[in-house]
């Protein structure tokens, strides 16, 4: 794992005496993604600068170093990510000569043989790649399938020093002169509505993300950069859809195992210490078990726990650490410890972000790279074995509230949020243990609320967008037209997807590249360590999406074929329990130990002074949550998190 800058330019950047200097100022701000080593290339003929961080993983001697050559001389390549199936390539390849045993020399001997969308397509990975071509003198930029990697780019400067600037994190283009540094209000907009910010948008004018499954060219020539797709997620959907997996339920839990299997198999690859995240939860639970299946020693794992019931999972991880015989690890963090966490958010994600469990996930990955220097983890499950609560309840509520007329829905929903979350779990916490699993749910009265938000929707697109959104834009950014986006605005087609699977497949190309996949690179990058996501190998993607939707969601369960896998390594009483999610107290953190910090970021002189905001409705919902009257924890954090971002832009 790595990070990597660079820049394409004819301007006086491109100077012999000043190229390698500023690819130092690039690639410093990014040390922590690459602390083991650095280097530079450039071309001042053609233009062309890369620097290149190093965590040394596959190949720790400098046989692996960047940014390298082909052995053709042709090719240049600055690399982010790892190939899993490299070796497999290697084979491919031939009598090769090879002077070492990276996946990145094995990259560039494939782009020599088979041309680089080609090599692309034939990888198993995540990456983000940037690959120059001497002879055609075009700049390639390449993203993994579902977008692990991260990869931003935009054109900076006027006239003669126009450069175009790309690389791993936000961080490295700003500190290239050319930088202007404009806030995207627009951009902004699409933040506070989903705690993150969309690609192809950054929180900066001109500056964008390369989508997922995309390759981007370019050239001095040719500056418009020219993107074409090699991967599509909805056209995996819809074919999974149309051509389903047609064997017996056992069948399809075989296949499935047998996927994963190879898949943490692969993904096990390593020169260097390797562990995994686990939650206790279904799905770092199989790659856990996976991985001790195919595993002479004790895996190494890693949770963490929080003092609060309502947000510690620690003791289930470690009944299932107990029961697989990993060499577990777990650390139940204070509230000091996650506290001092906040001040390094804004520095750690580059761009306005704020989920809030960014927080836990930094923890974890800092406890894990005390041992090791890569660690699986668990995420995608959710999204494509139909786990989250929202893809059942966003059915089951559409079903009922369509048949009420929308007055009458108004006014249930104004006598739910008469009362407040934490009144309602009081109320109906007594009644859980006497509802069935598939209806027991934390933090009731939050689930409530979020459900009475939604009861005006006129048709369930409505409904999920109002579950996944937090503030409405227009009424609190000023300034700013919201983008349109494959939730607003841009509907894909997703032909022959019922409801929840147009839920699954939308939370495929959005929530899980934009927020789930961030959150957990810059929060592991932080501390450097790696991060391996078996779920998104890409034929264990494909194949999900062939399982027939009554293997996902059966017997009122979600992740049914999923959970089938897992029962036959662990107890099936080690796992059933409410989906819990992966958070921290924000809510009491914001009336007690935050309150002073968060009254200053919000203060309605400060907000009118800044100019990004209508101070009144956030006034509202802080006056609001320090009464106990309502939470609004997850708005307010966005604003928050802005802020805080905001203070270490000047």
């Amino acid at each position: 794992m790595c990070g990597f800058a660079g820049f394409l330019t004819v301007g006086s950047w491109m100077h012999d005496e000043i190229a390698p200097s500023l690819l130092a100022r690039m690639t410093n701000p990014i040390m922590h993604r690459g602390p083991d080593s650095c280097g530079y290339w450039h071309d001042a003929d053609s233009g062309i600068a890369l620097g290149h961080r190093r965590l040394a993983v596959v190949e720790l001697s400098p046989a692996g170093s960047q940014p390298m050559q082909s052995h053709c001389g042709r090719y240049v390549v600055a690399f982010n990510g790892e190939i899993y199936n490299h070796l497999n390539l290697r084979y491919d390849l031939g009598d090769t000569p090879w002077r070492g045993h990276s996946d990145t020399e094995t990259l560039l001997a494939g782009f020599s043989a088979w041309g680089i969308r080609t090599t692309i397509e034939r990888c198993i990975g995540m990456f983000a790649i940037a690959v120059w071509d001497k002879s055609k003198c075009v700049l390639t930029l390449a993203r993994d399938r579902i977008g692990e990697k991260p990869l931003y780019y935009g054109w900076q400067g006027q006239g003669e020093d126009a450069c175009l600037l790309f690389g791993s994190e936000l961080t490295a283009l700003k500190a290239h002169p050319a930088f202007a540094a404009n806030i995207n209000r627009d951009a902004l907009a699409l933040y506070m509505r989903h705690a993150a910010i969309a690609a192809p948008h950054s929180i900066y004018q001109d500056i964008y993300k390369l989508p997922q499954g995309c390759l981007l060219s370019v050239s001095l020539g040719a500056r418009e950069p020219k993107i074409e797709q090699y991967w599509s997620l909805p056209n995996v959907a819809e074919r999974g859809v149309a051509t389903p997996f047609i064997g017996s339920a056992t069948e399809a839990v075989d296949a499935l195992e047998i996927l994963l299997k190879s898949a943490v198999h692969q993904q096990m690859m390593a020169d260097v210490p390797l562990g995994a995240f686990l939650s206790g939860g279904v799905d770092s639970s199989v790659v856990v078990a996976l991985m001790q299946e195919q595993s002479s020693r004790p895996i190494k794992t890693f949770t963490i726990g929080f003092n609060e019931k309502d947000y510690n999972e620690a003791v289930y991880a470690k009944t299932v650490a107990q029961h697989l015989g990993t060499d577990h690890t777990e650390l139940y963090v204070t509230p000091k410890q996650a506290l001092d966490t906040i001040p390094k958010l804004p520095t750690l994600y580059s761009e306005p972000f704020s989920d809030s469990s960014q927080i836990p996930t930094f923890l974890v990955s800092q406890l894990a790279r005390q041992h090791v220097t890569v660690s699986l983890s668990g995420d995608a499950g959710d999204e494509l074995f139909a786990g989250y609560n929202r893809y059942v309840q966003g059915q089951r509520r559409w079903n009922t509230v369509s048949r009420i007329p929308i007055s009458l829905r108004r006014i249930l929903a104004a006598r739910i949020l008469a009362i407040s979350p934490s009144r309602w779990n009081m109320l109906l916490d007594p009644l859980q243990p006497i509802l069935p699993l598939t209806l027991r749910m934390a933090n009731i009265g939050e689930k409530l609320h979020k459900a009475a938000g939604v009861l005006d929707s006129r048709t369930i697109d409505e409904l999920y967008l109002g579950l996944v959104s937090h503030w409405e834009p227009e009424r609190v950014v000023l300034g700013a037209t919201e983008p349109v986006t494959y939730l607003r605005g841009a509907s894909l087609p997703l032909t022959g997807l019922d409801e929840v699977q147009r839920m699954m497949a939308l939370d495929g190309i959005t929530y899980l590249p934009d927020d789930i996949l961030a959150k957990v690179d810059r929060a592991a990058m932080g501390v450097s360590l790696e991060t391996r996501v078996p779920f998104l190998d890409h034929r264990v993607v494909e194949f999900a999406w062939s399982i027939p939707q009554a293997l996902k969601l059966r017997d009122g369960k979600s992740k049914w074929i999923l959970r089938e896998v897992l029962y036959r390594h662990v107890p099936k009483s080690l796992i059933e329990r409410p989906k819990m999610g992966f958070g921290v107290p924000i809510d009491s953190w914001l009336r007690g130990p935050l309150r002073d910090w968060a009254e200053n970021l919000i203060s309605e002189s400060r907000l009118k002074q800044q100019g990004f905001f209508d101070p009144a409705p956030i006034r509202q919902k802080w006056a609001e949550h320090l009464s106990g009257k309502r939470n609004w924890q997850y708005h307010l954090w966005d604003v928050l998190m802005f802020q805080a971002w905001l203070d270490e832009q000047t």
